[in-house]
């Protein structure tokens, strides 16, 4: 039997190395993860609600940011890419890094038939432990439909929205969001 011997990094190798690189990569505690690539549907839709979200927000104190900047989350030592994230006031940044983030207040992601599982079970668990966060939408790039976790007193409440003539009510920055404009020219086959 042949054993594998995968190497751990440093959070300051995996940074360095992440400067660098083409692709992007998330780091899991010492392993470093490419980040798989994207389709078209998932790129369009992602723009889609940024470009939502920074014309409603315009003139508020919320910061909505895309997928190019990385989530820190401190308790789990993960550097995540969500699709987008949502800021009350300005990001704070991780020390004295400009590409790491600590504290946004909603977060998108967009799914991917290959990580669909890890975003909905792991990654919004490791979410969860971000002091700040209190919304997060699953957005289904195959038809429409997202689901919305929203913090209550109790644990976090699930809705589901499904069909393009909805709008899913955001509570983190009291707007909605129409389903019309998430898949705004995203063909469905």
């Amino acid at each position: 039997m042949i054993s594998t011997i995968s190497r751990r990094y440093s959070l300051d190798e995996y940074r360095a190395i992440a400067e660098k690189a083409e692709g992007r990569s998330e780091y899991r505690d010492g392993e470093i993860v490419p980040i798989p690539g994207r389709t078209l549907k998932h790129s369009c839709i992602g723009r889609n609600i940024l470009t939502y979200f920074t014309s409603v927000l315009r003139d508020t104190q919320f910061e909505p940011i895309n997928s190019d900047l990385r989530l820190w989350i401190s308790e789990h030592r993960r550097g995540v890419y969500p699709d987008v994230m949502i800021f009350d006031g300005e990001p704070q940044l991780n020390a004295e890094r400009l590409d790491e983030v600590l504290n946004p207040i909603l977060i998108v992601d967009v799914l991917s038939p290959s990580i669909a599982d890890y975003d909905r079970q792991s990654k919004f668990r490791m979410y969860r432990s971000i002091p700040s966060f209190s919304e997060y939408l699953l957005v289904e790039q195959d038809e429409p439909f997202v689901e919305r976790y929203s913090k209550q007193a109790e644990g976090w409440l699930l809705s589901d929205f499904s069909g393009l003539e909805v709008s899913i009510s955001l509570d983190s920055v009291a707007i909605a969001l129409l389903m019309a404009e998430i898949y705004r020219g995203v063909v469905f086959e």
